[in-house]
C-alpha cells in the first residue's frame, strides 16, 4: 500500500471515515515498482478547475493553486478568471505550494516530487523526486529565494539552502517519550522572527528558530492530527485539524489553548489577511475570527461541499477550493 497522503486522508473523510486512527494514517508504504513511478507531464484539460485543490498561495499578486494529477491553476484577477501553467512535468498529485517572491515557487507532493517555477508559476521543472517508494511530502515552506523547508510521511524532512538545486535530509528528534520520529508531518508555517513550525499527527507541533537546523516539540493537549496552521502577524499561531479542532498560542508555541469553533467538522486550511483568521473544513464549514482567533464564527454551505484550501487575494478578499475544484461562489 502506498504512503497515505492528506489527499488521501481526506479523500477518506469525505467518505465518512472520520475516525482515521493515528496509526493507520503511518501505515507502511512499501518500495514500488520504478517503472510505475515515472513521472510524466500533466494533462491540460478543459476542467481542470474541477479538480481536487489542496493547497494555494500568492506569487506577488498572481494565486497560485495545486493539485490532484500534477495541476497548477493561476489566476491574475483575485480568482475571477483561472488557467493552467503552461508546463508541469509532472503528473503526480501536488499537496502544497510556496512562493519566496512573485517569481520564485515550490510545489511538493506525492513521489516525493518538489517542483521549482522561476516565472511565477507559468512553467515548472523538476528538482526532486523519489520513485524507489511514494512517500509523499505534504508541505513546504522558502523564508526566502534559497532557504526552505519541505516535510512529509513518518517524518519526512528536507531542507535546501540553495533554491532547491540540493535538498538534504534532515533527522527530527523522537518526540517526548517516544524513540524515533516516525508521525506525519502535515504543515509548515513561519513568523515575522523567522522562525518555523510544523503541525502534525498526536497533536504534534515543532518549532525552529534557526532556519530549520534544529527542532524542539511544544505539546498542544491534543492527540489528533492537525492539518493546517498560520503564524498571525502579531506573532499568535493558530493550528486546526481533526474534527474541528482549532489551538491558538500567543507565547510562540510554548503554551497552547483549545478554541472551541462550534464545529466538529475536519478543518483543512487557515489563511489570515487583513486582522482576520478564515479557516475552511469538511462538510461545508467555514469558520471565521475578527480578533485574532480568539473566537470563530461558524457557517455552513447548504450543498456542503466539503473545502480543502483557501487563500487570500492580494485585494484583501477570499477564494475557497474544495473536492470539485474552485468554489466560484
Amino acid at each position: 500500500m502506498n504512503g497515505i497522503s492528506r489527499l488521501q486522508r481526506i479523500g477518506a473523510l469525505l467518505g465518512g471515515a472520520l475516525a482515521l486512527a493515528a496509526g493507520a494514517a503511518a501505515a507502511q508504504a512499501v518500495p514500488a515498482d520504478p517503472a510505475a513511478l515515472v513521472l510524466r507531464a500533466a494533462v491540460h484539460s478543459p476542467f481542470a478547475e474541477r479538480s481536487m485543490i489542496l493547497d494555494a498561495t500568492r506569487a506577488g499578486a498572481r494565486l497560485v493553486a495545486v493539485g490532484e494529477r500534477g495541476v497548477v491553476l493561476l489566476s491574475d484577477d483575485h480568482g475571477a478568471s483561472w488557467r493552467q501553467a503552461t508546463t508541469v512535468p509532472a503528473d503526480a498529485t501536488l499537496t502544497a505550494v510556496s512562493f519566496a517572491d512573485e517569481r520564485l515557487g515550490w510545489a511538493v507532493g506525492h513521489q516525493g516530487v518538489i517542483l521549482h517555477s522561476a516565472d511565477g508559476g507559468e512553467s515548472w521543472s523538476v528538482q526532486r523526486t523519489d520513485t524507489s517508494e511514494d512517500r509523499p511530502l505534504f508541505a513546504v515552506h522558502f523564508t526566502d529565494a534559497r532557504n526552505g523547508v519541505a516535510v512529509g510521511l513518518w517524518s519526512l524532512m528536507l531542507r535546501t539552502r540553495d533554491g532547491g538545486a540540493h535538498w538534504e535530509a534532515l533527522e527530527p528528534p523522537p518526540p517526548p517519550g517516544d524513540t524515533r520520529a516516525d508521525a506525519n508531518l502535515m504543515s509548515i508555517f513561519g513568523n515575522t522572527q523567522g522562525h518555523l513550525f510544523i503541525a502534525g499527527e498526536r497533536g504534534l507541533v515543532l518549532r525552529s528558530r534557526d532556519g530549520g537546523e534544529t527542532w524542539s516539540y511544544h505539546p498542544t493537549g491534543y492527540r489528533g492530527t492537525f492539518w493546517s496552521g498560520v503564524a498571525l502577524a502579531d506573532g499568535t499561531l493558530i493550528v486546526g485539524g481533526l474534527r474541528g479542532s482549532v489551538y491558538r498560542s500567543t507565547d510562540s508555541g510554548d503554551a497552547w489553548q483549545r478554541i472551541d469553533t462550534g464545529s466538529q467538522s475536519s478543518v483543512t486550511d487557515i489563511v489570515a489577511t487583513n486582522g482576520r483568521v478564515h479557516a475552511v473544513g469538511l462538510d461545508g464549514v467555514s469558520l471565521d475570527s475578527r480578533d485574532g482567533g480568539a473566537r470563530f464564527e461558524v457557517a455552513r454551505r447548504a450543498d456542503r461541499l466539503s473545502l480543502t484550501a483557501a487563500v487570500a487575494t492580494a485585494a484583501g478578499g477570499l477564494v475557497s477550493f474544495s473536492r470539485a475544484g474552485l468554489v466560484r461562489d
